[in-house]
């Protein structure tokens, strides 16, 4: 049931971020924002009163929850281009301080009071989130970027999301960054339903060990998009920082694939740390090279990508473990089974086991192909935009009194310089 859910949520993610996303760069960032926050809490709730209508509500709630589309797009609005990669990392770092911290206050809660506090301390937590983006988020998106304002006439040429899709479609720069976007979040969007499980019944971590291993991670992860990416933006730049993220992580999921020992899992988080680099840099190239008025599109497909990777990882994950017979079950389970009948897993203490966890190599190797596209992502593309960026800065006088000009616009490529 978690696996069709994750499928089905993914699924609607990746058909609905990029129209999501476009229809923020018409009618603004700030609605869009409250409708994607709104459907993505709205399951908490449920989770107490009706079990079946959580499962639906969170598995259609994919539709909406494409928060970070609008928020990375929100963001390129507020902030220079030299700006965007330490606020992308600044969004990121806040994302990974919530999942080390929720979980923690989560499981002490439900132990000390029970289940019923933490579902409705959640969603008080919801509301408050709503709440302040109704009165204290102001809207990003400037008036002469909006064709229009809400309850006003709108042509289809003008919130036709497809539009805009196909104008990024025929730009080969954004499909080298889609692929390389795919090819590496897949493994760490399968990573992220099993590989607990796998500390916990593989490796022999304990469940305490486990919230450790998952603080530890999540603070360095913290100091990386925050401090380390900053510092690499600058040195490096911005191609040479993604293509470094990725090294980290093939080398991080190899080392969980033949790790064997709790200190081998405790190097690989820390390398696994190095790696979170990538998604807000990315998502930097996407935002620099793109127009003022098509941030929320470009932001919108990098999402939908991973909302797919969401749903495709953990099947692809289940279907390599299950194909070298590596059996990961519900906790439960395994404690009633007790130690003289261990579920069939490969064993890191057998010598006929020569690799622990299969489907981390596999994931390796996808990220791997996934640093080769980016190779040929081009990155000096900056001077050529400029003058688009001071066309769309001029105000919507341009658009609307230049049919011809508006015209050329719709063939030229999102990112202008495309050669590989």
């Amino acid at each position: 049931m978690n696996g069709l859910i994750h499928g089905v949520k993914g699924l609607l993610s990746f058909l609905s971020a990029p129209l999501i996303g476009a229809l923020s760069d018409v009618w603004g960032r700030k609605s869009f924002l409250l409708l994607t926050v709104f459907f993505t809490c709205a399951p908490i709730p449920l989770m107490k009163i009706s079990p079946w209508w959580y499962f639906a509500v969170i598995s259609m709630s994919g539709v909406f929850a494409v928060t970070f589309s609008v928020i990375f797009a929100y963001v390129a609005d507020i902030t220079q281009e030299h700006e965007r990669s330490t606020a992308y990392g600044l969004v990121s770092a806040t994302f990974a301080a919530s999942l080390v911290t929720s979980p923690a206050i989560g499981a002490y809660l439900s132990q000390a009071y029970g289940d019923t506090l933490v579902v409705v301390l959640a969603s008080g937590v919801a509301l408050l989130d709503i709440g302040f983006i109704l009165l204290a988020v102001p809207e990003s998106l400037p008036e002469e970027m909006r064709p229009v304002s809400w309850g006003a006439p709108i042509s289809w040429e003008q919130a036709d999301p497809f539009a805009s899709l196909r104008k990024v479609g025929q730009d080969s720069t954004v499909l080298l960054i889609c692929i390389t976007v795919f090819l590496s979040y897949l493994p760490e969007a399968g990573q992220y339903s099993s590989f607990f499980l796998y500390l916990r019944q593989v490796i022999g971590f304990s469940s305490e060990t486990v919230a450790a291993f998952i603080g530890v991670v999540g603070i360095l992860s913290i100091l990386a998009q925050t401090v380390v990416l900053g510092i690499l933006m600058r040195s490096i730049g911005n191609k040479n920082t993604i293509l470094l993220g990725l090294g980290f992580q093939i080398l991080q999921l190899a080392w969980y694939g033949f790790g064997s020992q709790p200190w081998m899992m405790w190097a690989a988080g820390a390398v696994a740390a190095m790696s979170s680099i990538t998604f807000p840099a990315i998502s930097a190239m996407v935002s620099r090279n793109a127009d003022p008025d098509q941030q929320g599109v470009v932001q919108g497909m990098i999402t939908g990508i991973r909302g797919l990777c969401n749903g495709l990882g953990p099947a692809l994950y289940g279907f390599v473990f299950y194909l070298f017979h590596v059996e990961l079950n519900e906790m439960a389970e395994v404690e009633t089974l007790g130690k003289a009948s261990k579920p069939n897993m490969a064993n890191p203490t057998d010598e006929s086991s020569i690799i622990p966890g299969p489907p981390f190599l596999f994931g390796a190797c996808s990220v791997l192909l996934s640093l080769l596209v980016a190779l040929f992502i081009p990155e000096h593309n900056l001077a050529l935009r400029s003058g688009s960026h001071k066309k769309h800065s001029n105000g919507a006088q341009t658009h609307t009194h230049s049919p011809q000009a508006g015209g050329l616009d719709g063939k030229e490529p999102l990112l202008e310089d495309s050669s590989v």
